[in-house]
């Protein structure tokens, strides 16, 4: 049986979070998996009852609506199976009870005899197994808790180790019921898939062992309630079981703990119910996620949420006396406001939320030493070419731009200077060059700046870029970018078409180390030496804002030119 996506509301949407795993038995409604987009989170529920035999996705996927998601055993063939499954262990049974009768038996010793026999049957049955990790869908995560100890005894599918990497958080569920021999692994160790984690004693012996126990004394009936309150009383304060008898896997754990960083201890210790989207937007405004109120179901942390602690934040830094010190920016806080004699009545106009989004990346300037340098383009004869082909494109359907020959140009200029395509080394010791021009086009939407990619653009003509070029503005101002439209950008180009000006410095987009500027064309008089006259030509003004760290004053003058030349020129593209 087939469970598939249903409407999302959106085209698609990723794969945040699956909550089941092959072999669990669900209810109609059950929760499967939990899908984010740029909009919303949602929580799909399961259409039918039945036993999870595959899971078509993984986390990360993009999915939409009528996907195959997972794949069931109704409840009834699952019933038919656990009948057959019953009649045969019945008979068996029954085999081995007629077996092991004895020939003569005392009638003294009858009754004890017969108990002792129904209880080998389970003893006999039950075995240690060691266990191996499931597919955790990373190559590898670290082990962040571990939810049971040495003695404890488990049913099947309860959580007992929890797993995570830099996309999410896995609860790794018993594989088995029964009581835990060995703990193979260790809070803060990395682990992968099929690696043995942990060491089983299955459930028959358990119940050997409490019918051993009940014929006993009364003194494993008092220690039964003792032992259920002591795990509620750990449940409830979240502080881990104290054993009556230390074992070693627990020490060995705490002391590796010992040696973490408090930061990496908040990090890996906290269990906090976010998806990776969640974590990264996070990381990004740079907010304590272990801070933030979850409003959604189990208290899941939304975006939402994100950005209502943001503006708590703010807001409690904005009343703040000045005398508080110095706000997470790196800026002094905002003085007192409330006196309007001296400041007048003001109001407040909540940021968008790309603009919020975008805070610590442009924050990111301030520690860069940036220059940018000035050109003029004569592009006359480009805007003369330009008009004879636009005809020809606009019957295609297809926008053709000064733009697109911008984005050419800059890309061949790009290949001939591979250092302005390039990234600084962590330790500012390598510029690390990229072999393929992926190029990011500033676009204009009602919600802010946004910059979506054209990707290996040094392989691409005219007419290609200039489709890509439409296509990305649209899916930008329809909000329909995907993640993966908004990655891997080498450098970047910000125009500003028709909208004036003569000139501007552009912020450069880290980790890139320059970005180009391109103003509004105007005709300018320029002067003609062989005609000894001035005449009137089409000027594109270029602004080069460069990484100094990176690119010195004379390199960048020369880009910018050479930029302009081709520009001019753009049969120069194709020596």
């Amino acid at each position: 049986m087939d469970i598939k996506a249903p409407d999302l509301g959106v085209d698609s949407a990723e794969v945040s979070e699956i909550m089941v795993e092959i072999g669990d038995v669900i209810a109609k409604d059950d929760n499967i998996v939990l899908l984010e987009s740029d909009k919303a989170s949602v929580e799909v529920p399961s259409s039918a009852a039945g036993k999870v035999t595959k899971i078509n996705i993984a986390i990360g996927d993009q999915v939409s609506e009528g996907m195959v998601l997972i794949e069931l055993e109704s409840a009834e063939d699952s019933a038919e199976s656990d009948d057959s499954a019953a009649d045969d262990n019945q008979e068996a049974s029954d085999t081995e009870a007629a077996a092991a009768k004895p020939e003569e038996v005392a009638p003294a010793e009858t009754e004890s005899k017969s108990s002792e026999s129904s209880a080998k049957p389970a003893a006999n049955a039950s075995k240690s197994t060691t266990h191996a990790l499931p597919d955790l869908g990373v190559d590898e995560a670290q082990v962040s808790e571990i939810m049971v100890s040495v003695g404890d005894t488990v049913t099947a599918d309860q959580s007992i180790l929890l797993i995570e990497s830099d996309k999410a958080s896995v609860e790794v569920p018993a594989p088995e019921a029964g009581k835990i021999e060995k703990i193979l692994v260790q809070t803060g160790d990395m682990v992968a898939n099929g690696q043995d984690f942990i060491v089983i004693m299955s459930s028959g012996t358990d119940a050997a062992d409490e019918s051993e126990s009940a014929s006993d004394s009364s003194e494993s009936k008092e220690s039964a309630p003792a032992k259920s309150e002591e795990k509620a009383a750990a449940k409830t304060t979240g502080e881990p079981k104290q054993a009556e008898k230390s074992t070693t896997p627990n020490v060995a754990a705490s002391k590796k703990a010992e040696k973490l960083t408090e930061t990496q201890v908040n990090e890996k210790l906290v269990d906090v119910y976010a998806g990776p989207a969640v974590r990264k937007l996070a990381r990004q405004l740079g907010v304590d996620i272990t801070q933030v109120s979850g409003s959604a179901l189990n208290d899941r942390i939304l975006k939402e949420d994100l950005f209502a602690h943001v503006k708590e934040s703010l807001t409690t830094q904005k009343v703040a006396p000045a005398s508080s010190g110095v706000a997470s920016s790196g800026l002094p806080s905002l003085p007192d406001m409330s006196n309007t004699e001296i400041w007048g009545e003001t109001s407040t106009l909540d940021l968008s939320r790309l603009q919020k989004v975008s805070i610590p990346q442009l924050n990111y300037n301030t520690l860069l030493p940036q220059v940018t340098q000035f050109d003029l383009s004569d592009i006359t004869e480009t805007e003369k070419l330009r008009g004879e082909l636009k005809g020809g494109m606009k019957a295609e359907g297809i926008g053709f731009t000064i733009l697109a020959f911008v984005v050419k140009a800059t890309a061949y200029a790009l290949t001939q200077h591979p250092r302005f395509n390039s990234h600084l080394s962590d330790d500012n010791t390598q510029v690390i060059l990229r072999k393929s021009v992926n190029m990011g086009i500033a676009v204009a939407t009602d919600d802010g700046l946004i910059v979506p990619v054209i990707k290996n653009v040094q392989d691409k003509g005219l007419k290609q870029i200039a489709i890509e070029i439409g296509e990305l503005a649209v899916k930008a101002r329809d909000k329909k970018l995907s993640t993966k439209d908004l990655q891997g950008a080498s450098f970047t180009i910000s125009s500003q078409g028709n909208l004036g000006g003569t000139a501007f410095t552009p912020l450069v987009n880290w980790p890139q180390v320059g970005i180009l500027g391109v103003s509004e064309a105007s005709m300018q008089p320029r002067w003609d030496a062989k005609k000894q006259s001035f005449e009137p030509r089409l000027m594109l003004p270029l602004s080069l804002s460069y990484d100094h760290r990176v690119i010195n004053g004379a390199d960048a003058a020369v880009f910018t030119r050479y930029i302009a030349t081709l520009l001019a020129d753009p049969r120069r593209i194709l020596l």
